[in-house]
């Protein structure tokens, strides 16, 4: 029986896993097909590897393919040019041991003086005995690396990909690879950046002849929904495949490894637990918010990893707390440092010209870290020391919720200044509501709505969703609008009851808790 599978490459023999068949051939046509040498660069646990081995099995049949990968070779083996050189031969032999009789053969002619422990040559004697081989190979050869970032600290390696890249120049006049294939999660640019003066590390980098490499990575709906027809077929439990496919995708947006370990959850984790009984129960979109929550609660190195990032560049952690704690709208340029180390981690995206946060697993994970590191916080506390008198028979009293917040902030913070207020105002709620709820519900704020002066979070809390609008006030005209938003977006949820929290500047505004109708719809109005 197969599983999915969030370690590790995946194999159609053992895993679900989405059909590649289409990627594949449009990299073979697009790329390969066309002599392009380019990079695969995305995020980690993005699918780099899975494709690449994949894609060195379906060009065989046309090509000669060399597929190493530098997530072998240690520190050591870069020691010096002898030593690098003798290493890479041995790698690409042993690659060859697998091929057709009369290319292992021609591999061996050409390359195994330089595999001999007393060789001593360089890194034009590699490179010209490597163009021998390719102009005397019966087919064209493609060249694959995975992982090259892994070597990106080493000066040698760079040396390396510059004679590389001066043979692809000159491949009219000098045989060479027919491709060259370079995947990882630093770009180019920023593997060069790592080991050279900032006066120095721009332009002349051995990728600036890269392909611009435009093939889809992650994994739309209907992608996850034939993966998961293939679990039905198998399991037979009578899940709305396609309805759940697309509950994936809203909180993964096709990231490959969050949709693995949803499904991974779901699979073995959850029957059986948490009030889920056999799989029909898990394959819910109630059993998806429970998984998205505990997956949450125990990490993954994926989250620890985004964590060290942001803890290493300081302004991309700045520009994503202004995002999720203002709404700040930053417009897209992938030229502005910030913006283009978190498209490159696979952290940040763009939409509609703006710059957002990838997904929204990676939004409930930015927060609770944020809001984490600030558990010392009064307002924090605050919200722990309130908690008990909010839950009443494991549910939520929300109406409660809001009532001692604009109690609380009121008294603390009402007479600050209209700055602090618009800046700090949201963070503070979600603070406060963040012990209330901690460990038996969850959060995140709604992608499409928030902006500079409107956010839509929306809290589950044992499986009940409360649907909470935090806006800055902008006077009653647009008070009015915020009434009729919020109606609007519980009508989309279809929710008879939903929140306003306005943070208002105006010096006679009264501040409290009041309930109104509008149409059929209930919203308990909170002013602060």
């Amino acid at each position: 029986m197969r599983r999915f599978n969030v370690t590790g490459s995946c194999n159609p023999q053992r895993d679900y896993m989405v059909g590649l068949g289409d990627r594949l051939r449009k990299i073979k046509e697009d790329f390969v097909d066309e002599g392009s040498y380019f990079v695969i660069n995305r995020g980690r646990q993005y699918g780099k590897t899975t494709t690449l081995r994949a894609l060195g099995e379906y060009l065989k049949e046309d090509y000669i393919v060399v597929s190493l990968d530098f997530q072998q070779l240690g520190a050591e083996d870069f020691a010096d040019v002898q030593t690098f050189v003798r290493i890479f031969v041995k790698k690409i032999l042993t690659v060859s041991r697998k091929m057709r009789i009369e290319d292992k053969e021609l591999f061996e002619e050409m390359l195994a003086p330089l595999s001999d422990s007393y060789s001593d040559t360089g890194l034009n004697d590699l490179f010209e005995r490597l163009s021998s081989l390719c102009e005397n190979a019966a087919r064209s050869v493609v060249l694959i690396i995975d992982e090259v970032d892994s070597a990106g600290n080493n000066q040698l390696f760079i040396e390396f990909l510059a004679q590389l890249r001066s043979y692809y120049l000159n491949r009219d006049q000098t045989p060479t690879f027919h491709s060259v294939i370079l995947a990882g999660v630093y770009s180019v640019k920023n593997l060069k950046l790592k080991i050279r003066p900032e006066s120095k590390h721009q332009y002349n980098s051995p990728w600036n002849i890269a392909a611009k490499f435009n093939v889809r990575m992650d994994f739309p709906a209907g992608q996850i929904a034939g993966m998961l027809e293939e679990y039905e077929a198998d399991h037979h439990i009578g899940m709305d495949v396609q309805a759940m496919a697309e509950e994936i995708y809203q909180y993964t947006a096709g990231y490959p490894v969050l949709v693995s370990s949803i499904c991974k959850y779901l699979d073995e984790e959850l029957p059986d637990k948490e009030g889920f009984g056999d799989l029909g129960s898990v394959w819910t979109k109630e059993g998806i918010g429970q998984a998205v929550k505990n997956i949450l609660k125990e990490g993954m190195l994926l989250f620890e990893s985004m964590a060290k990032q942001l803890d290493t560049y300081k302004e991309l952690r700045d520009m994503i707390e202004d995002i999720l704690y203002r709404g700040r709208r930053i417009p897209f340029s992938p030229e502005q440092k910030s913006i283009n180390l978190g498209v490159m981690f696979g952290f940040l995206k763009e939409a509609d010209g703006q710059v957002a946060v990838a997904n929204r697993m990676f939004e409930m994970c930015l927060l609770n870290l944020f809001l984490a590191e600030e558990s010392r916080s009064d307002v924090y506390v605050q919200g722990e020391s309130d908690r008990i008198q909010f839950i009443k028979d494991d549910r939520l009293d929300m109406d409660l919720v809001l009532k001692k917040f604009v109690e609380y902030f009121d008294e603390i913070y009402g007479s600050s200044d209209v700055k602090f207020i618009e800046a700090q105002g949201r963070r503070f709620f979600l603070l406060y509501l963040k012990p209330i709820i901690n460990g038996a519900g969850n959060y995140y704020i709604e992608a499409q709505t928030r902006d500079a002066r409107r956010t839509d979070v929306i809290v589950d809390y044992h499986g009940e969703q409360f649907i909470v609008e935090l806006k800055i006030w902008h006077g009653n005209e647009y008070n009015e609008r915020g009434e009729k938003q919020i109606t609007d977006y519980l009508e989309y949820y279809h929710k008879d009851k939903g929140y306003l929290l306005s943070f208002n500047f105006n010096k006679n505004k009264k501040t409290g808790v009041n309930e109104i109708r509008i149409g059929n719809k209930t919203v308990v109005e909170a002013v602060v």
